[in-house]
């Protein structure tokens, strides 16, 4: 099965007023996570990070209120800055990992604490 990739914009920043436009985004904070089924079993992998935009007057300009729109615009201005296909390597290559570990790790599982005198 293929690993099956979603966004999530956690919050957006933005000028109350700028360039005469009313909540004019400057900063997009996402996570991007994938999780696939491997062996009956669901593995999942994620990354968070915020990305800058800018805007200047005379740009199209898509109301915040419009948000079933303006959700996929500014998924679109995030695939458009960003290594898509790094950052789809990048939850393929966790979720491998996850699915068929190389380390390990290791406790202790007896008292190692040392009595000094």
């Amino acid at each position: 099965m293929a690993v099956t990739y979603k966004w999530t914009i956690n919050q957006m920043d933005t000028h109350i007023q700028a360039e005469g436009q009313d909540n004019v985004i400057f900063t997009v904070h996402w996570s991007y996570s994938g999780s696939e089924e491997i062996s009956e079993k669901t593995y999942q992998a994620s990354m968070i990070g915020a990305q800058s935009f800018s805007y200047s007057e005379g740009d199209s300009f898509t109301p915040y209120a419009d948000t079933e729109v303006f959700q996929n615009i500014v998924i679109g201005w995030l695939e458009d800055a960003l290594d898509l296909d790094s950052m789809k390597a990048n939850i393929a290559a966790q979720i491998q990992t996850q699915a068929t570990p190389v380390t390990e790790n290791k406790y202790f599982t007896w008292d190692n604490s040392v009595a000094s005198e």
